[in-house]
C-alpha cells in the first residue's frame, strides 16, 4: 500500500480547501487527479507529500504515519510543481550535489548521466539564475531521477516545457510506471492524463466526488 487517507481536510482560515478525503492507492498505481481550478488538487498533493499538514484526518504512506514518520517518508517520494525550489546562485551540478541532504551520496558519473538525460549536461556549470523556466523544469526532473522515489506526485508536469521537454516527461513517467513507482498526476492536459494513468480521481470543491477504479 502506498497511500491510505481517512477523512483528510485542510482549512485556510474559514475556507475548507479539502473536506473529508478518504482514499486508498496501491503500490505501483498511476492515478490521474482531475478537477477545475480551485478544486483542491494542489492542496491535496501537498498534503500527500507531507509538505502541508492536514487540519483533520489521518494519512499513512508506505504503511507509516505521516505525522510521526514524515522525515523517512520524504526520502521516499518526490513532489514536482511549477515551484522548482532550486538555488539560483548555484550551478545545475551544485544543485544536484545538494541531494546529499536527503542522504544520497551520488557519484560524478551519476550526476552527469542525470543531466544528460534531461539535455542539460552542457549547462552543468551555469548558475540556475541564467536558466529559462523550461530548463529549470528539466533540472527538477534530473533531481527527481536521482532521488529514485517510490511515490511521485506531479502537479501540472508539462507546464513550461517545450515539445521535446513534454516528450521527455512522458518517457520518464512511463519508465517510472514500468518500475512499479506509484504516480499521482494532476494536469489540465486530459488526453495525456488518461493516456499515462490507470485510473482517475475527481475533486470538486475540495470533495472527492467520484473515482474510477
Amino acid at each position: 500500500m502506498s497511500i491510505q487517507a481517512h477523512h483528510l481536510a485542510r482549512r485556510y482560515g474559514r475556507h475548507w480547501a479539502l473536506r473529508g478525503i478518504s482514499l486508498t492507492i496501491q503500490r505501483g498505481e498511476s492515478v490521474f487527479l482531475r478537477g477545475a481550478n480551485g478544486a483542491g488538487k494542489t492542496t491535496l498533493l501537498r498534503v500527500l507529500s507531507t509538505a502541508l499538514q492536514p487540519s483533520q484526518g489521518t494519512l499513512c504512506l508506505f504503511g507509516l504515519d505521516a505525522q510521526t514518520h514524515y522525515h523517512e517518508i520524504r526520502q521516499r517520494l518526490a513532489l514536482i510543481t511549477h515551484h522548482t525550489h532550486l538555488y539560483e546562485a548555484l550551478t545545475a551540478h551544485e544543485n544536484l550535489v545538494l541531494l546529499k541532504n536527503y542522504g544520497l551520496i551520488l557519484s560524478t558519473q551519476e550526476l552527469q548521466s542525470a543531466l544528460a538525460r534531461v539535455n542539460l549536461k552542457k549547462h552543468a556549470h551555469r548558475p540556475v539564475s541564467e536558466f529559462s523556466a523550461g530548463m529549470r523544469r528539466r533540472l527538477g526532473l534530473a533531481r527527481m531521477l536521482l532521488q529514485k522515489p517510490e511515490l511521485v506526485l506531479l502537479d501540472e508536469p508539462f507546464g513550461q516545457l517545450d515539445v521535446d521537454g513534454v516528450q521527455l516527461q512522458e518517457e520518464i513517467i512511463t519508465d517510472f510506471k514500468q518500475r512499479g513507482v506509484t504516480i499521482i498526476m494532476s494536469t489540465h492536459d486530459h488526453d495525456r492524463g488518461y493516456a499515462l494513468c490507470d485510473r482517475e480521481l475527481w475533486l470538486d470543491g475540495g470533495i472527492l466526488r467520484g473515482a474510477t477504479p
